[in-house]
């Protein structure tokens, strides 16, 4: 009889699968109670040392308390706290005072709850695009390099889900490739258009500063502008209610929101084609397809990714909904729905790259099965060429179309309602009309002069658009994303 094994404790309790299957370790750490609280105590040591610096009686000694306890945080005495006080920010000012008792009588002097709140939020905000450039910019540099690996293998292009004209595999990539170019330029203006709150006081007033500094003007100007440099920021707001605006949450989700727009339609055309068999996403030695059916390769990983980047492209509408119903100074009617989606928005972003790079580390390519469908649909593609050598050659244009059209359609009918392989070419070819052109017959349906100038597209592309911005990144690219399920 098997041994019982005992359950973790936490298996018997909701975890988002976000945090627990799916997003990295750096993400989830910058999303921690661990970060937010531990960044609260640095937000009361700069608030404490520019004070300090300004004139107001806080000792050195204090600060030094304040400073060895920043990590040192007691969570069961904080929820002790917070249960009966009802309120998150004391609870903590309580128990950071406990921690170093001589600073207790300064910490969070002339502030209100959303200046640790607030300023901690944008913190995490900013290092959490921070963590997301670096990964896009990896996926782009991935996919840049399979875009020009494949830049002249000649392929169907599709409208409307139908056979089109020809393109290159490495020209679709570029598709791909342009839209997150984009996604990272997008985050690259949010990311340098974020504010700090700074130092604002109960409804954005400064006038509980303006008191403790007995009515002096400049020193409060100073003391904002000197917390917003502790806290790593160029820039704090001059105007704002309680809050900072919530547009700013409603701006980076919907860069977001873009993003997992992007990555789905990059996905969906991956999944397209695997079903084709032109491409694969990466597929392990021991990766099981489906419990019933042995021989499937289900494209899981791109699945995944058009999976959350749905969850993604639908948060969106929180913020915005929050940032409509945001009465006057503000309400509080934002504090539960901000903490699941801005973590879940960077959570699920996070994912989809790291899922994201696996499979473009990893795309395979079928050049023949690539090849055999280009073939079947190359030689009505070829009719404009056909046509136009006859007129060199000395024939009638709308005569020859007329041949054409007729030979195409009675090809088309075959493979149809037979299933059978395009023969318009051996029809051309036994036709007495064309015999004045049969020798460049070969030259008109080469693929390689269907596609224009997409070899060049790509080259430019990578060289005029993506390299220019990758390069700033080329000491954070990551490599051999591994994905552990």
């Amino acid at each position: 009889m098997a041994s019982i094994v005992p359950v973790d404790p936490i298996h018997l309790v909701y975890r988002t699968p976000l945090a627990s299957r799916y997003a990295s370790a750096s993400m989830k750490q910058n999303f921690s109670d661990f970060k937010k609280f531990s960044t609260w105590r640095k937000l009361w040591v700069h608030l404490a040392k520019a004070e300090k610096a300004l004139g107001l009686d806080i000792t050195d000694e204090q600060i030094q308390d304040m400073e060895k306890n920043i990590e040192n945080i007691d969570f069961e005495l904080a929820a002790k706290e917070e249960k009966k006080f009802r309120h998150d920010v004391m609870a903590h000012v309580h128990t950071f005072g406990a921690a170093c008792p001589n600073a207790a009588p300064i910490i969070h002097l002339g502030a209100t709850s959303c200046y640790v709140g607030d300023n901690t939020d944008l913190i995490v905000l900013r290092d959490g695009l921070e963590i997301l450039k670096p990964k896009l910019a990896s996926c782009l540099e991935e996919l840049c390099k399979f875009a020009v690996e494949h830049k002249s293998l000649p392929c169907l292009s599709y409208t409307h889900l139908q056979s089109a004209q020809v393109s290159t595999v490495g020209k679709r990539a570029c598709l791909w490739a342009q839209e997150l170019l984009m996604d990272l330029q997008a985050l690259e203006r949010v990311s340098t258009d974020l504010r700090f709150r700074g130092v604002k006081g109960t409804t954005g007033t400064q006038a509980s500063f303006l008191a403790l500094f007995e009515g002096n003007t400049r020193k409060v100007e100073e003391l904002d502008s000197m917390v917003t440099d502790m806290a790593g920021f160029k820039r704090h707001f001059i105007i704002c209610g309680q809050t900072y605006p919530r547009k700013v949450d409603t701006d980076i989700v919907s860069v977001l929101a873009s993003f997992g727009a992007s990555v789905h339609k990059v996905c969906t055309d991956i999944r397209l084609l695997a079903s084709f068999q032109e491409m694969e996403e990466p597929f392990e030695a021991d990766q099981i397809g489906s419990s019933a059916m042995p021989y499937k390769r289900n494209p899981m990983r791109c699945e995944r990714v058009c999976s959350l980047a749905r969850l993604l492209m639908a948060l969106v509408q929180n913020p915005l909904a929050t940032a409509s119903v945001q009465w006057m100074e503000r309400t509080l009617d934002d504090s539960a729905n901000r903490r699941v989606v801005l973590a879940e928005a960077f959570l699920a972003a996070d994912a989809i790259l790291q899922t994201l790079q696996n499979v473009f580390e990893g795309l395979v390519v079928y050049p023949r099965v690539i090849a055999r469908r280009l073939s079947e649909h190359l030689p009505f593609m070829a009719s404009e060429n056909i046509i136009m050598a006859m007129v060199r050659a000395g024939g009638n244009r709308q005569e020859c179309h007329e041949k054409i059209r007729s030979l195409s359609l009675q090809s088309a009918a075959l493979m149809k309602q037979e299933g059978l392989p395009c023969d318009l070419l051996d029809r051309v070819r036994n036709d007495p009309y064309f015999q004045p052109i049969l020798d460049k017959l070969d030259a008109c349906v080469d693929a390689k002069t269907f596609s224009g100038l997409s070899e060049r597209q790509v080259e430019r592309f990578v060289t005029e658009e993506a390299r220019p911005m990758l390069i700033k990144y080329e000491d954070h690219l990551t490599k051999a994303a591994k994905l552990d399920i």
